[in-house]
């Protein structure tokens, strides 16, 4: 079985101490360090190579959405993965828009916190029902934004089809196809074509 090393981030010991307790508890979880804010949580991370960083929101210093975007930057092996008690949607996306792997609110089960750590480390995502609920909505909202035309070049891009291609299907100039595909990844975050056709099958958009 393999051990999950994990390094604990938060600005208060007495939480720290009570995570590091429960997790230790797992035959496949250990503790390999502490850190207290995101700064400390970079460079421990350089010094004790983790395979998940589980770390608070908020902090002094560099609070945790700072640093798990720079984790991204820098460290992008590293499974980040947040604790916090927020759960509005704009909270969560910003969260999202990190790259973290999952976010957990502090009110969960220990059980589940385990569970958590070990859908992030086979490379999965993790979010608790409380966060999944508002992230659903957000994708919601997303979908709306796009207009009738985007959201009929975003399922001629997930289909597979050439702009010349969708420019026939849909009667409209291969230009306009590239604005639409443009502005559908301004709108949605995406950059890339695979990246669009995930989220139309996500979305049950083909």
């Amino acid at each position: 079985m393999q051990t999950i090393k994990v390094l604990l981030v938060d600005d208060h010991m007495l939480v720290l101490d009570g995570l590091k307790a429960r997790l230790e508890l797992e035959d496949n979880i250990k503790v390999i360090g502490i850190a207290n804010n995101g700064i400390e949580a970079l460079e421990q991370s350089k010094k004790l190579d983790p395979d998940v960083v589980l770390m608070d929101v908020s902090m002094p210093v560099l609070n945790g959405i700072e640093a798990a975007k720079r984790f991204q930057t820098e460290q992008p092996d590293k499974k980040v993965l947040m604790l916090s008690m927020h759960q509005d949607k704009e909270y969560i996306l910003s969260i999202i828009q990190t790259g973290a792997s999952g976010y957990v609110l502090k009110d969960v089960p220990a059980a589940e916190l385990v569970l958590a750590i070990e859908t992030v480390i086979r490379g999965g995502s993790y979010f608790s029902s409380g966060a999944s609920q508002a992230l659903y909505q957000v994708q919601e909202d997303e979908k709306e934004e796009l207009t009738k035309r985007e959201l009929a070049v975003l399922k001629e891009l997930a289909s597979g089809a050439a702009n010349k291609t969708i420019a026939n299907n849909l009667s409209i100039s291969v230009r306009t196809v590239e604005t639409h595909r443009q502005n559908l990844k301004q709108k949605l975050g995406i950059h890339s074509a695979a990246g669009l056709t995930k989220y139309a099958i996500e979305h049950k958009l083909i």
